[in-house]
């Protein structure tokens, strides 16, 4: 009678075991727009994601990412979270199978009775435990682990991505505060001449010392301008240097072979990436290569196994226990050994009453997952947010670019022109520097428009995901 109640009781578990309370995680409802509601990026050529900064003809801007992406602590973070989740993921797992220990015993026995020897117990055996997952307890815990594996690893592309562009951002950084640079030592040398022409006509009685005094002003001020723009590119090789851990002379060695071009034309074209980003049309294309997005997707989906993993803990738990092995009893001088097996205990535990513990762990486990969805949500509104800025950002510099280089060389001229007025006596000192401010003020803004051109494409690149993609079995 005792066998066949084991036998049923055992019958009984595995039939339920296939039909636990556990599901796939519940489905979040889709926030991507229809449509982006800013222009898509046109012309131009495009590169794929993953390798877009190799295809920027830029050797030096690849090797700096590189090296950055390697030192980063961020990345070695996010890599060591990958570590720990496959390591969680792998106990969950393993709370499926049986648990089996190896276990060798030995026992001494000593009987009053002269009659009955002395005899030596020795066993050697296997002891097997198992949890039989009724109600789907370990499979949630299971899920809930490999969830939060697939979002360590898109967080590790992501936190490679976000190495990448502030990288690239230092580094564009640097070559416009460069371009700025030539731009001041230009406006300083300039000043300086005028000063001493200036002081020259002022000894010869052709100009009041007052207008001498106001060209050493003028010259001294644009001196201390470019001193301060040669500072902050210095703070901008510095930042670069704590970004990719390259010692300071080799860096600036490499940055120094990649020098711009003296022509502003060319030297302003550097300041952008090369080639563009083509982005999707539909946003939830774009969303779905975004690893932050999918992280966000998976804490849901871990949130979801985890409320079913609560719930199943208010239901009955079945173990089955076993043991096979041999042993040997040396007694009298003589050894009887045999083999040994059993099964057993089966143990039901139902629970009866725990004050409401039970109950609150589904209640917690439910608001995480309400949690989860929101900041869910909340990350893909940020993310259409980004996409759409960096749209705009590029379709206003695009629409800028030709006023600003209008701007530039109308204001060129005129400062031409009214230097050669000045040199022949025929424009005050006034009219010169009023026509250098605006010419220097029209070079330093096609300098920045073109700076902020090329944050733009890094933030397009950063906000289209980085080249990442989903996995498949996603």
């Amino acid at each position: 009678m005792r066998k066949r109640l084991c036998a049923l009781a055992v019958a009984t578990a595995l039939a339920l075991a296939g039909c636990g309370l556990t599901g796939p995680a519940r489905q979040v409802p889709d926030q991507a727009p229809a449509q982006w509601q800013a222009p898509l990026p046109h012309g131009g050529s495009t590169a794929a994601l993953s390798d877009w900064w190799r295809g920027q003809g830029d050797p030096v801007l690849a090797q700096l990412i590189e090296a950055a992406q390697q030192v980063s602590p961020t990345v070695a973070t996010a890599r060591s979270r990958i570590g720990q989740a496959r390591a969680e993921r792998t106990a969950a797992g393993a709370a499926l199978v049986p648990a089996i220990d190896g276990v060798a015993t030995s026992t001494r026995t000593s009987q009053q009775q002269a009659s009955v020897p002395s005899s030596t117990t020795s066993q050697v055996y296997a002891q097997a435990t198992w949890e039989i997952d009724l109600f789907g307890a370990n499979r949630a815990a299971r899920d809930a682990a490999q969830a939060r594996l697939d979002s360590a690893q898109a967080g590790w592309h992501d936190a490679r991505v976000s190495v990448a562009a502030e990288t690239a951002n230092e580094y564009y950084g640097l070559r416009a505060c460069e371009q700025l640079l030539a731009v001041a030592q230009q406006d300083a040398r300039s000043r300086a001449d005028t000063a001493r022409l200036t002081e020259l006509t002022a000894k010869a009685g052709f100009q009041a010392p007052a207008t001498s005094a106001q060209a050493r002003a003028s010259a001294a001020e644009a001196n201390s301008r470019a001193i301060a723009q040669r500072a902050q590119c210095d703070v901008n090789v510095k930042a670069l240097v704590a970004l990719t851990a390259i010692d300071e002379p080799q860096l600036r060695s490499r940055l120094a072979g990649a020098a711009q071009s003296d022509s502003l034309t060319d030297s302003l074209a550097a300041l952008s990436p090369a080639q563009g980003i083509a982005l999707a049309e539909l946003p939830a294309q774009t969303l779905a290569q975004r690893p932050d997005v999918f992280t966000a997707e998976r804490e849901v989906a871990a949130a979801s196994f985890e409320v079913a993993g609560a719930r199943a803990q208010r239901f009955p738990r079945l173990t089955l226990a076993g043991a096979v092995g041999r042993g040997r009893v040396h007694a009298g001088g003589e050894n009887v050994t045999a083999n040994t097996w059993n099964i057993g205990p089966v143990q039901m535990t139902l629970p009866l009453f725990d004050a409401g513990t039970r109950r609150a762990n589904v209640a917690a486990a439910q608001e995480r997952y309400e949690a989860a969805v929101s900041s869910y949500r909340g990350t893909v509104r940020q993310a259409v947010r980004e996409v759409e800025e960096a749209l705009v950002n590029l379709q206003s510099t695009d629409e800028r670019a030709g006023d600003a280089r209008t701007a530039l060389e109308g204001y060129r001229s005129a400062f031409v022109a009214t230097e050669e007025r000045y040199k022949n006596g025929m424009a005050s000192l006034l009219e010169l520097e009023d026509a250098r401010r605006t010419r220097l003020a029209a070079e330093n803004a096609m300098v920045s428009l073109q700076r902020e051109r090329s944050a733009a494409w890094i933030a397009l690149y950063r906000a289209a995901g980085g080249g990442w993609s989903r996995p498949a079995q996603q």
